[in-house]
């Protein structure tokens, strides 16, 4: 699965990652919903570095479709809010 993390590049995340993935990313969702910023920029952080950690960049100039876009680190809780689908930010 190819993710884009805006603003950064290309990322290939393996599907065997997708849980940890998901299960940081409903910790996200969760502090969205309770209007926590700290916990909420915490939580950003920590799905972001993960992808990181697990994906493996794609070179700058590749031009694979990227089945996921993900927000930048910087992101306001209302840009992400608008970003999340009925599955959240990793679809699973």
């Amino acid at each position: 699965m190819i993710a884009r993390i805006m603003g950064e590049g290309q990322i290939e995340i393996a599907e065997a990652d997708l849980d940890v993935l998901n299960a940081l990313d409903g910790e996200l969702e969760a502090a969205i919903a309770a209007g926590d910023e700290e916990t909420f920029r915490s939580r950003l952080h920590d799905l972001l570095d993960k992808v990181r950690h697990v994906g493996k960049a794609l070179p700058d100039d590749s031009l694979e479709p990227s089945e996921l876009i993900l927000p930048p680190a910087d992101a306001s809780m209302d840009e992400v809010r608008a970003m999340l689908g009925n599955e959240g930010l990793i679809p699973g």
